[in-house]
């Protein structure tokens, strides 16, 4: 089975239009299969700066431009040679003035937009930033409830979702985690012992979806509050780890201040947990906040970039499980709730008083889309993330 996956087209446009794109997303989502495809239809030369030579070719960037300035030049986990961006600006401005102004470059990055942005500061002006996220549901299932629970369950790292078995698929993500610690993480971080990490990441996904406590996981670590700040930075910053920000805008309340954590891919809270099933799953005590992260992750997979993403919740109960700023005028509430049978909490109906979002939904594991009390629309994940693509 192969999967289109939505981006490719926007990647393909960004370069007709932009002199540089940089394709983000963690490793193993699919980033080099776009830039392979995008190759096969236009001159280009792919280059991955994890191998040395790829390395030695590019450290005259200058030089190996003009061996290859008719083409599109690919340069994979470019995060490994930040220094290469300073030397691009003026190889991009000399080609504008030659009237190429546009699908120059090809960036891929395991690292975050923010971190490659530090980097690329000198391409202001010069370079588009996308990021690709894992599988979503729009991909791979729409409104198949079976194929969710699949996608759900697995994650929607391609190699895990579309393995033979969940057996295959488990021990994949596996390996995927121990390549991580092991391999991935001390060549892009300080040195962390890969054991404390995996105890932490381990924390992180028990405690799926939960407001962050930083000196419980620094108790159970036995290390400093500073240091778990540290290394949730960095999961942060490889696009593992969420942290949603709290809505903190004067409202006259006592809010909730920390931000909650998820795990981005739901088969990774599920490997982290040795849970290899559907079934397992269900009977799990993280069945409600994996499901909640899932949900959070598809629908972001859809957002604008420019669509800021909270959380909502005062010591008193009052909570939405996402908010939507589309701008400071558009916002929408969004519970989620994982039975096939949506009902709402009196908490989330305070809570959209105290905010006064222009649309209120609740997502729920159904396949009907219906109106509840007070301007509350139920709806299945799949009709959401469609209506947020049609409404940007």
């Amino acid at each position: 089975m192969v999967i289109r996956r939505r981006l490719e087209h926007t990647i393909e446009e960004a370069l007709k239009h932009s002199p540089s794109v940089a394709l983000v997303g963690p490793r193993q989502v699919g980033k080099t299969t776009i830039a392979l495809n995008i190759s096969d239809a236009t001159p280009s030369i792919y280059l991955d700066l994890e191998s040395r030579i790829g390395l030695e070719k590019v450290r005259d960037i200058h030089a190996f431009h003009n061996d290859n300035r008719t083409k599109l030049i690919i340069l994979d986990e470019v995060q490994r040679l930040p220094e290469v961006f300073t030397q691009l600006r003026g190889i991009i401005d000399q080609e504008r003035r030659k009237g190429n102004k546009a699908g120059l470059f090809l960036f891929l990055g395991s690292a975050s937009i923010e971190l490659l942005k530090q980097s690329g500061e000198s391409l202001a002006g010069r370079i588009a930033y996308k990021e690709l996220h894992p599988i979503d549901l729009l991909e791979y299932a729409a409104e198949s409830i079976e194929s969710m629970n699949i996608l759900w369950t697995r994650g929607g790292f391609p190699e895990s979702l579309l393995a033979a078995s969940d057996r295959e698929s488990l021990n994949w993500r596996r390996d995927f985690l121990r390549t991580y610690l092991e391999r991935d993480i001390p060549q892009l971080g300080p040195r962390i012992p890969a054991e404390t990490l995996e105890r932490f990441w381990t924390m992180l996904a028990h405690n799926q979806g939960s407001v962050l406590n930083a000196a419980h996981l620094a108790r159970n670590l036995e290390v400093s509050g500073v240091t778990v700040g540290r290394y949730l930075d960095l999961m942060v910053d490889l696009l593992l780890v969420r942290r949603l920000k709290p809505w903190t805008f004067n409202i006259g309340k006592r809010l909730v201040r920390s931000p909650k954590i998820y795990i981005r891919d739901s088969g990774i809270t599920h490997a982290l947990l040795n849970i290899g099933s559907y079934t397992e799953l269900l009977g799990q005590p993280v069945v409600g906040g994996s499901w909640e992260g899932f949900v959070i992750e598809n629908i972001m997979s859809v957002t604008p970039v420019h669509v800021q993403p909270f959380y909502y919740g005062t010591p008193a109960g009052a909570e939405i499980d996402l908010i939507l700023e589309f701008s400071p005028t558009e916002k929408w509430a969004i519970e989620i709730k994982r039975n096939s049978i949506p009902a709402v909490s009196k908490g989330f109906y305070i809570a959209c008083e105290d905010i006064q979002p222009q649309r209120r939904y609740v997502v729920y594991s159904g396949k009907d889309r219906f109106p509840l009390a007070q301007g509350v629309t139920a709806i299945p994940l799949f009709e959401l993330m469609q209506e947020i693509l049609r409404h940007h």
